[in-house]
């Protein structure tokens, strides 16, 4: 057979090259940024956008995303560490100087408070003389996930809703080009979903939206509304797996559309999705090899053209071990650019359709998918199942790890070829950027003179008018974008809708129950079984997050194998201060505590629970702590007296589970 006839024997879809005008288009490049400073961070996008990125994706530190302005007991340690501290109008202004919002095209990684902060994007543009209907980008606005996976929700579950299609429903009036919401299933996989359930979580959120929107807009406009909701995924590194989990997606989407809301217009039926490769797998041993991990993961999201993102962003080889600097930054938008650009893929139509692989692992993942949404949608929808879907999803991340842990799931340079060179790339100091240090000082500074300029009856006049809407079940995003022109501030705004709506804890998806894992449990239970009574009672471990970090997933594993193991333990969830642990210490007696936290904040969170524990006199209670620490961090930790430091490369759980017992067994050996 001749190259020729064998060339023609494939179909016509998968061998032609589509002609120049049908090319499909790149999509949007961008890079998830935000630090320190309003100013700093403005500097930061425009280079990046001189640099050929396309769009923005802006990170929000904790403090905003919370709701709490920066001078806020809370926000301590936490201002400007993982994004950007927005206070109010003129940060937002400063956010966005010489960057033109009528032309520009802006995600904006916020939930919890995305009314306030889209309002103030609405007022900034206004100040630039935009015209607001012209604005395109995107709010996150799904604040279901941050129940399950990301923790910096504010409000329970039902006006959090509310507040969701508020905006749904005044971006289709205002800002018809605008998405006002942005389901996110990208946490859900880190925090251990299985494709099956990171498809079903979000379709079951997505569900939940459209049945509360569909009484606040026009039926002649349902469909349209439909058509506007987009989706933020995450791609791992199993990379069939996950083209086909992207292909599942558009499939299961156009049939909700259809047959549950009865869209008929395929365009408004159209999976849109931007998405970030998986940061969870990027390793702090042998960091190098992050590279080809971002790779492969961005492949899954762009070679499949009829699942290809709208906008793809990618971190950088160095998160696991800090903050990445520009060049970092550049280099993971030099790979979007090599791929869009150099290679001929945007030439061709979708290059898997008609494959039978592709499409037995595509129909058995809709199957999954389907199960978990009618199981979900038999216990109410997802806002009544998050209970549900958080144990769910703490029990898929335990089984992840296990499986890291015993070999079965390979990852270089971690568990298996963990000898190697040392890499160039970290050679020295200068691998990550440091925050700025006086970033806070200064952001707290520029508050205190902005609520001094301000005209104070007007700011009050308007918060009593978002106060009203509130409490009377009116959209608040006109009261909201008046408080936002008023000068009114972020924690002001969240101080009005928590006294409206009240707060709320989330479940932790950690239950008292030991699971019924044994593997190599066998001789650590003895250990803890030993310690325990010489103690005259089960050892107990409290583990605490202190701060507004949100990221869960450490501590409730350890929670987890420490309660396998046969310890008491004591683990409340997210949004602790150091006070509320060291009360909790003494009235539970604890033996250890564990701290968790991934913001950057360990220092001074760190600093002052240790001072805290030595007045209430606990000084003897062992301290661990694990996060995203540095070397020189962590020795000013052990400094503090903290006992044991763990980061990302500590992935073995029953490790720390021995060190925990023997360095209860030595303070008792201590006391004694």
């Amino acid at each position: 057979m001749s190259f020729q006839t064998e060339y023609s024997c494939l179909p016509s879809n998968r061998r032609t090259p589509m002609s120049e005008t049908q090319k499909d288009r790149p999509w949007l490049f961008r890079t998830y940024a935000g630090h320190s400073t309003a100013a700093a961070s403005n500097e930061l996008y425009r280079t990046n956008l001189a640099k050929g990125q396309t769009g923005l994706s802006v990170a929000f530190d904790l403090p905003t995303q919370t709701g709490y302005d920066s001078d806020h007991l809370l926000a301590r340690g936490e201002v400007g560490k993982v994004g950007v501290p927005v206070n109010h109008l003129g940060d937002m202004r400063a956010l966005f100087d010489q960057i033109p919002l009528e032309k520009m095209n802006t995600s904006m990684t916020i939930n919890a408070t995305a009314p306030w902060l889209l309002s103030l994007y609405i007022a900034a543009a206004e100040e630039q003389g935009a015209d607001i209907t012209q604005l395109q980008g995107t709010v996150q606005n799904d604040i279901i996930k941050e129940y399950l996976s990301r923790g910096t929700y504010v409000c329970p579950p039902a006006p959090s809703l509310r507040m969701i299609t508020d905006v749904a429903a005044y971006t289709r009036e205002h800002l018809p080009k605008w998405n006002p919401m942005n389901i996110c299933s990208y946490h859900l996989q880190e925090a251990g979903a299985t494709p099956e359930e990171e498809l079903a979580f979000a379709l079951a959120t997505a569900t939940a939206v459209l049945d509360d929107l569909k009484g606040k807009v026009p039926a002649e406009h349902f469909p349209a509304m439909v058509g506007r909701i987009s989706f933020f995924v995450n791609a791992g590194i199993r990379f069939v797996t996950e083209l086909c989990k992207m292909r599942a997606f558009v499939e299961l989407w156009d049939e909700i559309c259809h047959e549950r809301y009865g869209v008929e217009d395929p365009k408004f039926r159209r999976f849109r999705y931007g998405v970030q490769v998986n940061s969870l797998g990027l390793t702090e041993q042998q960091p190098e090899n992050n590279v080809y991990r971002i790779l492969i993961e961005m492949l899954a999201v762009t070679l499949s053209k009829n699942a290809r993102a709208r906008a793809v962003q990618l971190p950088a080889w160095n998160e696991a071990l800090g903050l990445p600097r520009p060049w970092d930054q550049q280099w993971s938008l030099r790979m979007q650019q090599i791929l869009a650009y150099e290679t001929d893929l945007l030439e061709y139509e979708d290059l898997f359709d008609g494959n039978p692989a592709v499409e037995r692992k595509v129909n058995a993942l809709k199957d999954g998918a389907r199960a978990e949404l009618a199981t979900i949608d038999g216990m109410g929808g997802a806002v009544a199942a998050i209970g549900y879907m958080k144990s769910r999803l703490v029990e898929s991340n335990s089984t992840r790890i296990n499986k890291i842990e015993e070999g079965d799931t390979t990852v270089v340079g971690v568990n298996r070829w963990t000898e190697a060179a040392e890499s160039p790339l970290t050679a020295g100091d200068g691998a990550t950027m440091a925050a700025d240090p006086y970033a806070e000082a200064d952001q707290i500074s520029r508050l205190s003179a902005w609520k001094d300029a301000r005209n104070e009856s007007a700011v009050q006049a308007a918060l009593s008018s978002l106060r009203s809407a509130a409490q009377s079940g009116g959209n608040i995003m006109p009261t909201s974008i008046a408080a936002a022109r008023a000068g009114a501030t972020t924690g002001e705004w969240g101080d009005v809708v928590r006294s409206a709506f009240g707060q709320y804890r989330a479940p932790t998806g950690v239950s008292k129950n030991p699971s019924n894992r044994t593997e190599g449990l066998d001789e650590i239970r003895a250990q803890v079984n030993a310690v325990s009574d010489k103690l005259g009672r089960r050892l107990k471990f409290l583990v605490g997050k202190p701060g507004l970090d949100g990221h869960s997933n450490g501590a409730e594993q350890i929670a987890a194998r420490a309660r396998d193991c046969g310890m008491d333990i004591t683990y409340d969830g997210i949004r602790l201060t150091p006070e509320e642990i060291v009360a909790a210490a003494k009235e539970e007696e604890a033996h250890v505590v564990g701290l968790s936290i991934l913001s950057g904040s360990h220092i001074p969170l760190i600093e002052e629970l240790m001072d805290k524990m030595r007045a209430a006199g606990l000084g003897h209670v062992p301290v661990v702590a694990g996060g995203i620490i540095p070397d020189d961090d962590a020795a000013r930790l052990r400094a503090m007296g903290v006992s044991k430091v763990y980061t990302p490369k500590d992935f073995e759980l029953n490790k720390i589970m021995f060190d925990i017992v023997g360095l209860v067994a030595d303070e008792k050996v201590a006391a004694e």
